[in-house]
Formats: structure tokens, sequence, C-alpha cells
């Protein structure tokens, strides 16, 4: 599979706190390198190593789809703005305002337990992580 993120010009990182109960690290990688089926990461702190199985690493990928689409239109979204009625007319706010200002995540269930998934496009630092 080509590098997705060379396609859409941006690096795509996602994060989410360890699952081990006694830690609290937050685990980081390119949202890209689960395109390797032999993709896993380890916990910085504990140790603890985590691998997709295939339902997971096939939503991740549509997540990664996601963006791409998102830059692939991104030259309309300028033109593009949710509209939300108050009490003294409506407020028009710019899409591609949107997408840059709210945190996006995505929560899946992993076993018995929801974990939430958030995503970085073109963080500019490493603190840009939660």
């Amino acid at each position: 599979m080509t590098d997705m993120t060379e396609n859409i010009g941006a690096k795509a990182q996602i994060d989410f706190q360890c699952l081990e109960e006694s830690c609290d690290e937050i685990i980081k990688f390119n949202l890209d390198d689960i395109a390797d089926s032999s993709f896993q990461t380890v916990c910085k702190k504990c140790y603890h190593t985590y691998e997709l199985d295939g339902q997971l690493r096939e939503k991740l990928l549509k997540m990664l789809h996601l963006i791409t689409t998102l830059r692939e239109v991104e030259d309309i979204l300028g033109d593009c703005k949710i509209s939300i009625n108050v009490a003294n007319g409506e407020v028009k706010i710019p899409y591609a305002l949107l997408l840059t200002r709210l945190n996006t995540m995505i929560s899946l269930k992993i076993g018995e337990r929801t974990v939430d998934f958030h995503l970085r496009v073109e963080p500019n630092a490493e603190e840009t992580f939660r």
C-alpha cells in the first residue's frame, strides 16, 4: 500500500491512553503506519505491546481515507459554511475553520472498553499531542 500521507501532503498522527490500569502514558503513532499488517506499537512507560486486529485497522484506515478525501476537496471547503440558528438570526461558520479548530477523535470498542483515538493532522510539534 502506498503512503497515503504522501498523497495528502500531511502527517496524520493518532494517540490514545495506554490501556494498562496502572499506566497513564499516551501511545502515539503515525496513522499511515497501520497500513502495514505487522504494525505494532509499544507503550514507552510500561512496555505493553499493542497490535491492531483487522477490524480496528480497517476503521483507522477509513479515517485516513477521510483525511485524504478532505485534502482532495480542500479548495471548495472555503466556500462551504455551517449555519447555526440563534435567537437573532443565524451564524455562519466556515467549514474549513471547524476542521482546524475542533479536536478530531474516533471512539472504538477494544474488548470491553471504548477507547478514544485522538487524531492530529499536521501537528506543529511533538507537544501537539495531548
